[in-house]
């Protein structure tokens, strides 16, 4: 069975959680898929998750900046790559989720055991597609359409702030992550290894 987890709001641990539950899937034999909107590949956790086996990091080819800041052709780049990195990384863990079911009930076996009964599922994490649905350059329905004919072993993480209703109503866990103090509000800027 694969669930939706959705970590949102407007603290810090939002990347850390759902990348920290890709190394626990990848720890008990299963395998991660991870894609990260609106980033680049300089976050510290990218080069750990590329060493560690059974984890795929959809590298950022192209970055454009901070959306606010983008121009119409800058915005419509970046719209094509989103839909184009949403696309691959689904079908690249729905393909690995079919692979481990290949028919309903049927089990292929894990790299390392699983306890008796249970599978590990493909996780697929998408980091930062709320701020990507926000900003317009993924379409929502398209999204909707894509979670609901997952296939049955396929687990998804979702991350961001300010998530439409449309994917707090699907989420079987849902984390809101509330900022209480942060060091930014002080003028501290992010550190390398804590921040990125």
């Amino acid at each position: 069975m694969g669930l939706i987890h959705l970590y949102c709001g407007d603290g810090k641990g939002k990347t850390t959680a759902a990348l920290g539950l890709a190394v626990r899937t990848a720890g008990c034999g299963g395998q991660a898929v991870a894609a990260r909107f609106l980033k680049n590949d300089a976050s510290g956790e990218v080069e750990a998750l590329r060493r560690l086996g059974g984890v795929t990091v959809f590298p950022c080819k192209r970055t454009f900046g901070f959306t606010w800041q983008m121009g119409a052709q800058e915005r419509a780049g970046a719209a094509s790559w989103s839909r184009e990195l949403f696309h691959a990384a689904f079908e690249e863990a729905a393909r690995l989720a079919e692979e481990r079911m290949p028919e309903a009930g049927a089990r292929t076996p894990v790299k390392r055991p699983a306890p008796e009964g249970e599978e590990t599922p493909v996780l697929l994490v998408l980091d930062e597609l709320c701020a990507a649905l926000n900003a317009g350059l993924l379409d929502l329905e398209e999204v909707l359409r894509a979670l609901d004919s997952r296939p049955v072993g396929l687990e998804v993480v979702i991350t961001g702030r300010d998530p439409a209703p449309e994917l707090w109503q699907r989420a079987d866990y849902v984390t809101e992550m509330r900022k209480a103090r942060h060091p930014f509000d002080r003028g501290v800027k992010a550190r390398r290894g804590i921040e990125y």
